[in-house]
């Protein structure tokens, strides 16, 4: 069996990649659950676990469950000033297929949020879309969905 060469992403995978992400960051700010969901592949995979050491949870969303729980998750905001600070660390499989960490600090009305998570994202057609949420924490709230 031959082995593959890893993928060596260009700049300009990386500044699309950049460019995406300042997108959905914008959108998220601007509690524009339409827009961030515009820039989803559905079915959405989402991979969590309890908020202590215990169980992991796997799912799928379609664009209404997506819409309607990310509304209700920005509505718990306050719809106020929304700030984040992130630094991503993406993983290029190959120029279609990205593993991006994210650690990020999220300020709301200046209370701020610590935040560690990773999305796969999917290039189709030209454009970058996630469709894979992996983020701790979440199981109890994605069994009541």
């Amino acid at each position: 069996m031959e082995e593959n060469a890893p993928y060596t992403p260009s700049e300009q995978d990386q500044r699309d990649l950049d460019a995406w992400f300042a997108r959905y960051d914008a959108h998220a700010a601007n509690a524009d659950v339409e827009a961030m969901a515009s820039m989803a592949l559905f079915p959405l995979n989402l991979v969590t676990d309890d908020a202590g050491p215990g169980t992991g949870w796997t799912g799928q969303w379609n664009r209404d469950e997506f819409v309607r729980t990310m509304s209700g998750v920005m509505s718990e905001s306050g719809g106020g000033d929304v700030h984040f600070e992130s630094r991503r660390t993406p993983h290029f499989l190959t120029g279609s297929l990205a593993l991006v960490f994210t650690e990020s600090t999220m300020t709301v009305a200046g209370r701020s949020r610590r935040m560690r998570y990773a999305d796969v994202l999917v290039k189709q057609e030209g454009e970058w879309y996630f469709q894979t949420m992996v983020q701790g924490g979440w199981a109890a709230a994605m069994r009541g969905v």
